[in-house]
């Protein structure tokens, strides 16, 4: 792997909220809200997180849309740049290299997704995720004995913030 630098969103490729959409924990009848405010160099995640609804769980998040086919095995992980108006809360980088299926209502199907919990810097500044840190998770769980990540071929990534 090499320390190259691949921009996948903000630097030389803006943001672009059509790439992203809300998938909160209003699906499973919760009240959270999310959103992702997007300028061309950065974006802001902001909404909501509600943990009474659903009896002290909830989740709120942002996921790409589509296929990105991404092929970040020549990247040793994710580095993220983050602004000096942060959060206490604790945020969740997910990566997927499926794309569930749809259920009959409409919604997505459950799948396995690569789990990175970090809190944002008070005053700012980068995280960098190593790819041997991601955990693989479904629904939350760790999952035992998991086959690797495709780095090759990563489809979709999200940001969450879960209680």
């Amino acid at each position: 792997m090499s320390n190259s630098l691949q921009y996948i969103f903000g630097g030389p490729k803006a943001w672009d909220s059509g790439l992203w959409t809300a998938s909160d924990d209003r699906v499973r009848g919760g009240s959270s809200i999310s959103h992702l405010y997007t300028h061309p160099t950065q974006a802001k995640f902001y909404g909501h997180l509600d943990t009474k609804t659903l009896g002290g769980a909830g989740f709120a998040s942002q996921r790409t849309v589509g296929d990105l086919a991404l092929d970040l095995s020549c990247t040793e992980g994710i580095k993220l740049s983050l602004g000096w108006d942060s959060s206490d809360q604790t945020f969740t980088l997910n990566v997927k290299d499926t794309i569930p299926g749809k259920r009959e209502d409409g919604r997505d199907e459950a799948g396995v997704s690569w789990e990175y919990d970090f809190k944002a810097p008070e005053n700012g500044g980068e995280i960098f995720m190593k790819w041997d840190e991601f955990k693989a998770t479904y629904r939350g769980r760790e999952v035992e004995d998991p086959e690797p990540l495709k780095l090759n071929d990563i489809k979709r990534i999200s940001l969450m913030a879960r209680r």
